[in-house]
């Protein structure tokens, strides 16, 4: 029984689908080629502009849509910059050896010059103007 209910709907879904594309997009009386391939691109146009009319309804009126939710999101979270992930990498690093090697402070200094002489060209000239 549940089947034919979603049949049911899945029916009246395609009426209003073809009621909306012949009535208000034009799909039968706006057009009048001849070709094949032109009425299978008008076709396509107007399910498109179906699609189209009915993401923009769902974003609009249905509440499980979260819509501009993601964008706003991303736009609050501010990237972290190149030279500061290898900072907080570099300050996290020292924490660590502080902590299980239980190294003095001169020793943390070597440490930390050999680590940055060690380093690529490339990142070395990167973090030159945060050091």
């Amino acid at each position: 029984m549940k089947y034919r209910h979603n049949l049911n709907i899945g029916i009246r879904a395609i009426e209003v689908f073809f009621k909306v594309c012949k009535s208000y997009l034009k799909l039968t009386k706006s057009f009048r080629g001849l070709s094949f391939d032109a009425q299978t691109a008008h076709v396509a146009i107007v399910f498109t502009r179906y699609t189209m009319l009915s993401l923009e309804n769902r974003f609009n009126l249905d509440v499980r849509s979260i819509g501009e939710l993601f964008y706003w999101t991303c736009d609050e979270l501010a990237d972290i910059t190149y030279q500061e992930s290898y900072l907080l990498l570099i300050e996290l690093m020292l924490s660590v050896c502080q902590d299980i090697l239980q190294l003095s402070e001169e020793k943390m200094v070597v440490l930390l010059e050999q680590f940055f002489q060690n380093l690529p060209a490339m990142i070395k000239s990167s973090l030159k103007p945060c050091a």
